[in-house]
């Protein structure tokens, strides 16, 4: 494909697919690990890319009106945690002129949170309330479609229609023959009644029976997800003057201090290595205190980021309520960064606002607080950015840097919340100074077991119910062919 087609491909998707295994492991799943269409896929796709220029779609190139009109966009999250992808259908209307930019428009929004969100599946809305035979558009539903099933690979957890008008039924049918079976099952047809089931009430808006207040206005793009919780002039203090020294030092020791943890990145990555390579030998083994299992690391271009998806809190019940986050800074220059969150008042983020020497690495305290607790739809991004030697790393330099720095110049990483519902202490928090990695614990494998008891209990009751039938089937047959006998003697004896 390469060598014929070469000409026909964006040099730069290439050079992805040939370093990015998850890119290329998300076409293999949508094709079913079938390696001659998987290649079509990615054949089709990249042919795509380059039509629509798709590495250069920015909001300079688009028609700013096609923005500011609102049929798309994303917002908010589904009960599963994945992003919501709106398409207001009534803001919708058919023009052959405007076709291509509206296409572009579509590729543009799913290019942009590909590369910000790594490629996590969205939940596809389509808001068709009001709208009518005017709106309907068969081509422009056709190129959603096949930009989901054909060119972003395993993008897609469900579609939800919402009030469908009985005038597009017609149309839909015709839909259907385009998706495929996996796709089609993603279909989830709702209305004001039944539409919480997918989506919470706290994304939607009041005409879909929700409390969402969110309104769609542009400028700026749409970016409802991240909330600083920094003042301007720094980190949040309203908490943290009224903390008392003891509950800070209690903090910086249960953390394993963090201001000792701020040494050498040679020093950090050798103890790293010797707890990895511990674990792999005896897991069983009792670890060092202030052992950190960096199993999971985001390489970014300023900084390494431990862990590289997802933060484990615990339940309500579990009372986990911290984790850490280490930034290793791999320039040779200072990194200033700030940390930002969905849900500033939830959480306390110390240090959230500040900056990283050349080669080392610092540790990030994330806690809940209050009668709080995590939740699937929390995010977390990390931005930074490099300073020159020359400035200061105090607050007022660090405001101001922040001010003027070029969002071109900006690294941004996000991580997504998981809680943990074991009741059982996890490893995967602060407390016994891990990293936040998933893991069975015994309680896990112990519900999973009780779970594949009560199932083969189940079954082992059906085939008792089965071979009792059978066995009242022989009985029945049994009398049957006794009864059809005793009648056949009974008309013979009486004929002699």
């Amino acid at each position: 494909y390469f060598l014929d087609k070469s000409d026909k491909y964006d040099s730069r998707d290439v050079e992805r697919l040939q370093q990015d295994d998850k890119w290329v492991e998300n076409y293999l799943i949508w094709r079913h690990d079938v390696v001659d269409d998987t290649l079509k896929m990615i054949d089709e796709s990249f042919q795509w890319r380059k039509e629509y220029t798709v590495n250069d779609l920015s909001e300079s190139v688009l028609p700013k009106w096609l923005f500011e009109i609102g049929a798309l966009f994303l917002h908010g999250y589904d009960k599963e945690g994945y992003k919501l992808f709106w398409f207001r259908v009534k803001h919708h209307t058919r023009d052959p002129k405007q076709q291509l930019d509206k296409k572009k428009l579509v590729a543009f929004w799913l290019e942009h949170y590909a590369k910000r969100d790594h490629g996590k599946p969205l939940t596809v809305v389509f808001d068709m309330a009001e709208t009518g035979i005017s709106h309907i558009d068969l081509d422009f539903v056709r190129f959603i479609v096949n930009c989901f099933t054909d060119y972003y690979p395993n993008f897609l957890t469900k579609i939800v229609i919402f009030e469908m008008p009985w005038i597009m039924n017609a149309a839909f049918k015709i839909v259907k023959g385009w998706l495929g079976p996996d796709a089609i099952s993603m279909l989830k047809f709702t209305n004001k009644s039944d539409v919480q089931e997918y989506i919470s009430g706290e994304y939607l808006p009041p005409h879909m029976g929700g409390t969402d207040s969110f309104k769609y206005s542009y400028p700026p793009l749409v970016d409802d997800d991240f909330q600083t919780p920094l003042c301007e002039n720094g980190p949040i203090t309203s908490e943290d003057e009224h903390e008392s020294k003891e509950e800070i030092d209690a903090d910086t020791k249960e953390a394993g201090e963090p201001n000792e943890a701020q040494n050498v990145n040679q020093k950090k990555m050798n103890s790293i290595e010797q707890i990895s390579k511990s674990e792999e030998t005896d897991k069983t083994e009792v670890k060092p205190k202030n052992a950190k299992k960096a199993l999971t690391t985001f390489k970014g271009p300023l900084l390494h980021i431990s862990p590289a998806e997802e933060l484990y809190f615990g339940s309500k019940e579990t009372g986990e309520k911290k984790c850490l986050i280490v930034l290793t800074n791999v320039t040779k220059n200072v990194v200033a960064f700030k940390v930002r969150t969905t849900a500033p008042e939830k959480y306390r983020v110390k240090p959230s606002n500040s900056s990283c020497e050349p080669g080392t690495s610092l540790d990030i305290i994330v806690s809940l607080h209050g009668g709080f607790a995590a939740s699937l739809q929390d995010r977390f991004l990390i931005m930074a950015a490099e300073m020159d030697q020359s400035s200061g790393a105090g607050v007022p330099e660090l405001t101001q840097f922040w001010k003027e720095v070029p969002r071109t110049k900006v690294m941004e990483h996000r991580l997504r919340c998981h809680v943990i519902e074991s009741s059982k202490p996890s490893s995967l928090t602060l407390k016994d100074n891990a990293f936040n990695i998933p893991a069975k614990t015994n309680e896990d494998l112990h519900i999973q077991l009780t779970h594949l008891l009560q199932i083969n209990k189940r079954l082992e009751e059906q085939m008792n119910r089965c071979l009792w039938f059978q066995q009242l089937s022989v009985v029945l047959s049994l009398l049957s062919v006794t009864v059809a006998a005793f009648c056949f003697y009974l008309a013979y004896a009486q004929r002699s």
